[in-house]
Parts: structure tokens; sequence; C-alpha cells
């Protein structure tokens, strides 16, 4: 086997790395990242910039990649103690950690990379939106709040979107930013009810742990309404159409099923209120959105 064969990663390997970052999990920031861009498109000059488009996607999968394989390199000690996130890869040793840091190296050229290609301002701010990403693994050893490093790490994307459009700031994805943010701290909470018997026995802070379970998803419940209230707040400060309106109430609905299914007691339908009913929220407002901006005459 020549050596440039054994340096090249195996199939097996990449494709445990991508289970490792789990990349189908970009469906949850993603689309608010493109209905930034879009609308950012649409107000700019009606019409899409597929490049550009191409480039928040490059930047967005490359900063999300980076950002969880730092995060199960982090906390694979913690992840071994925990039954749930035993057979996680860095754990069981089907990804080693030099392959994980190779990874996440190559992950954040891609961010840094797209951000260059975007503009200017995208590459000066793009190490900033770097720091939440490794901090928040840390977070849980030093606060019982580090839902909230999530949320602030996911509140960049359409942010970022919307200047990779336009080279500037805007106040409508400051507000869309805020929203997916507390959506996403929302749903952490969730997220960490089902680990408060580990984290407890062995020192792992979140506020499941410290507050408890009914606390946490009674937190959950807030952020969701506030989510929803800033996605209005969205609407009208963009002019939204019927579809965008139509959309919205979809996910109003999904947030009520969600808060159904999950009770502090009963954790048995968790994973389908955190990966299928998040899924939906995502892709239901983007597809909504998108309909509304091509409605009102965005072109192709």
């Amino acid at each position: 086997m020549s050596a440039s064969a054994a340096a090249a990663p195996s199939p097996g390997r990449t494709r445990a790395f991508l289970r490792l970052v789990m990349i189908e999990h970009s469906v949850f920031a993603l689309p608010f990242a493109y209905i930034a861009s879009l609308t950012a498109m649409f107000e700019r000059d009606g019409h899409v910039d597929w490049w550009k488009l191409f480039l928040v996607t490059v930047a967005m999968v490359g900063l999300r990649t980076f950002a969880m394989a730092c995060n199960r390199i982090i906390d694979r000690e913690i992840d071994a103690r925990n039954p749930r996130t035993a057979n996680r890869e860095l754990v069981t040793g089907a990804v080693s950690v030099r392959s994980a840091w190779t990874g996440a190296l190559v992950a954040v050229v891609l961010f840094l990379g797209a951000a260059g290609l975007l503009n200017p301002l995208c590459l000066a701010l793009a190490p900033i939106a770097v720091i939440p990403m490794v901090v928040y693994p840390y977070g849980k050893r030093f606060t019982d709040f580090p839902h909230a490093i999530l949320g602030l790490a996911q509140a960049m994307g359409p942010v970022g979107a919307w200047l990779a459009v336009t080279g500037a700031w805007s106040g409508d994805a400051v507000i869309l930013g805020l929203a997916v943010g507390i959506w996403i701290g929302g749903f952490d909470l969730i997220f960490g009810c089902q680990d408060v018997a580990a984290d407890r026995a062995h020192g792992v802070k979140s506020t499941p742990a410290r507050f408890g379970i009914p606390a946490a998803l009674h937190g959950a419940r807030v952020c969701h309404v506030i989510t929803t209230a800033l996605l209005v707040w969205y609407g009208v400060a963009t002019h939204a159409g019927g579809f965008f309106w139509a959309g919205l109430a979809v996910v109003a609905i999904a947030f009520v099923y969600e808060h159904t299914i999950v009770r502090p007691h009963d954790l048995s339908r968790l994973n389908r209120a955190f990966f299928t009913v998040n899924g939906v929220i995502g892709i239901t407002l983007f597809l909504f959105t998108l309909a509304d901006l091509v409605n009102r005459g965005l072109g192709w």
C-alpha cells in the first residue's frame, strides 16, 4: 500500500466521524440560515445568489461540524461514565482522538475559507463565532446554564447568514438569531432531562440536574413561547406574507405538541420531541418562508 493510500481516511472512518458529529442534525439550524440569507437577498435585489447560498451552507456545516467534534473530544471522559453516551465513537474507539481533531481542523478551515470568500466582515467576525463553540462543552463544568451558551452559539447562524449576503448588520437578523438561540436553548433543556441521574452522580452541571426536571421543562416552555413571539416580531419586521404566517402557525402547533408529549415523570417520547418535532419546526418554517418570498417576487 502506498503512503498516500495509507494516509487517506477509509470510508468506514469517514462514516464513523460523520456519526460522531451527527451531521444530520444540521437540519436544526441550517433552515434558519437559509431564511436569513434568502430574506436578505429578497430585500437587496430580489434575486437568489446561488454562490453565496452555497458558501453559507459550507460555512454553517463546517462550523457546526467543528463544534460537534470539539464537544465530543472535550466530553469523552464524561460520555464514558454516562450509560446513554457510553457507545459514542470516541469512547468505543471507532474514532480516535487524533482523527476527531483532524476532522475538526478540516471543518474549521472550510468555515474560515467560506467566510473569507463571502466578504471581509464575515472573515473578520468568523473567529468570534468559533469561541462559543469551544466554550459550550466546558460550560457543564462551571455553570448550571450551559444551555444558554449553546443558544448564544446557535443565535449567530442567522446573523452571520444575513451578513454573508449584505455585508452589513441588520436588526431583523438579530431578531431571527435570538429566536433560534432561545429555541435551541429551550429544547436543549428538554434533552438534558434524560441525563439528570448521571449528571448528578458525576458532578456534571445542567439546569435539569440543578433545579429538577419539572423546572427544566417549564423553562423550555417559556423559551418556546419567547421564540414564537420573536418569530412574530420577525415576520412583522420583514413584512412577511400569508405563507410565512401559515408556517408560523404550524410551528406553534408543533411547540404545543412537543410540550404535550414530554412530562416530568414520562420521558419515553423525549427523542420524538427532540429529533422529530424540532426537525419539522426548522424545515416547515423554511419551506413556508421560501414560498412566501417567491410569492412576493423572489427570483431564481
